[in-house]
């Protein structure tokens, strides 16, 4: 689902479907090779960046636990494997973070008995997962290289449950219809009609919904033959290729950032902040003297190390434009580093070719102390191949409070 970039001791990465980013959540040296440190780096990922994060469902946390991620990448990649971030599988495609795939894998409530469509196969991390908590996993890859690639090492590991094939995942698999559940780790407009229809009366499905860089991940459950849709999170996956592509309506490409919610006044029904997603110790908050509106974010943390950001991601392109401008307003109090200087408030800013692959990162900041409200800017380079531009903001591992409001970005000096 979502490639990697490192900036300095933080990691941006995307995923086969879903761009997210893990900073600062352990030191590269500590990640050991052997088999016996290998399972204790994948037992303590569990714990810390999933478990602890939020995933409560047993089941689905022993699944994650006993599945061997390192084999799913490459050896170059082996030493990343139990971060919690996204890997290059080749093709511009990557093996999904494990706290989205636990996040997806819990909402579709899987159950012994259940026969479950997944569009999207990339590594086959998904589908070795859902495995052992399912009767029957189809997973259908629309990459022919990856396909293939999958199918050997779910082979040789004897996930003899997972069945895979070649195709456009827009059309289903209608041979082994009705499906309890879909699980799509791409994102189209809206879900395919034909998935609608292979999916059983009551079953469930999730999948990311929406525009080219603004999308929700959804669980949605069939009644009386039509979706009812609960809304789980902000999040941006890589759109479905394919058919979904071509009937796009909104295809947003002209390569003019649009940063949603920059005042953060925005909330859905219950609360939860729009435009943003991969939020980690941040609430919205309205009793601050807001520089802009009537709210401002605010990121509170007191364990050096621990990831405390919000994400989104815009559109730009390096063939029109040189150059970013980026502008906020801050406040901070007694912030101090983490776990090294790196470890400070900043925003980043992370760059994506047309295959999502990296292709260039910038930061503004860091900032630390006490300072009252003041607005900060910065212009970074775009690279020439952007297509795609990830914003983070936080304290990336650092302790204390930090409060943003306003935050800004635009393209200046046409090429």
């Amino acid at each position: 689902m979502v490639a990697l970039i490192p900036i300095q001791k933080s990691i941006v990465h995307a995923s086969l479907g879903c761009l997210v980013w893990s900073c600062c959540l352990a030191p590269i040296a500590a990640i050991a090779q052997s088999q016996q440190q290998l399972e204790l780096a994948r037992l303590k990922m569990v714990r810390e960046e999933v478990a602890e994060a939020g995933i409560k469902d047993a089941r689905v946390l022993q699944a994650l636990r006993d599945t061997p991620r390192h084999f799913f990448v490459s050896g170059q990649q082996r030493k990343f494997a139990y971060l919690d971030m996204a890997l290059p599988i080749g093709e511009g495609q990557t093996i999904s973070p494990p706290f989205v795939v636990a996040t997806m894998t819990q909402a579709l409530a899987p159950q012994p008995t259940h026969r479950v469509l997944e569009i999207g196969t990339g590594s086959g991390y998904q589908a070795a997962v859902l495995s052992p908590l399912v009767a029957d996993v189809y997973s259908i890859e629309i990459v022919p290289s990856l396909g293939r690639s999958a199918e050997r090492l779910l082979k040789r590991l004897k996930y003899k449950n997972v069945h895979t094939k070649i195709g456009d995942g827009f059309q289903g698999w209608p041979e082994h219809a009705p499906f309890d559940s879909i699980i799509v780790t791409c994102s189209p407009e809206r879900p395919p009609l034909a998935l609608v229809q292979q999916l059983r009366e009551g079953g469930r499905m999730v999948i990311p919904v929406g525009e080219r860089f603004q999308q929700t991940l959804v669980l949605y459950t069939k009644v009386n033959g039509k979706l009812q849709a609960e809304p789980l999170e902000p999040t941006f996956f890589v759109p479905m290729t394919g058919r979904a592509e071509e009937l796009r309506a909104r295809k947003n490409d002209d390569g003019i950032p649009r940063l949603l919610n920059g005042s953060f006044e925005l909330t859905d029904d219950e609360g939860a902040l729009l435009g943003w997603y991969y939020v980690r110790q941040a609430e919205i908050q309205a009793e601050y003297e807001a520089p802009a509106g009537k709210s401002c974010l605010v990121f509170q943390n007191d364990t050096p190390g621990r990831s405390a950001q919000a994400l989104q991601a815009v559109g730009v392109d390096g063939r029109k434009y040189a150059a970013l401008n980026i502008s906020l307003m801050l406040r901070a109090t007694d912030v101090t580093r983490g776990r090294s200087v790196r470890e400070l408030p900043r925003v980043d800013i992370s760059f994506f070719d047309e295959i999502q692959a990296p292709c260039g990162a910038s930061s503004a900041g860091p900032w630390y102390g006490t300072i009252s409200w003041v607005t900060k800017q910065a212009t970074v380079a775009i690279p020439p191949k952007a297509k795609v531009a990830v914003v983070a903001v936080g304290m990336f591992g650092a302790t204390g409070e930090l409060a943003v409001d306003n935050i800004q970005v635009k393209v200046t000096q046409p090429r």
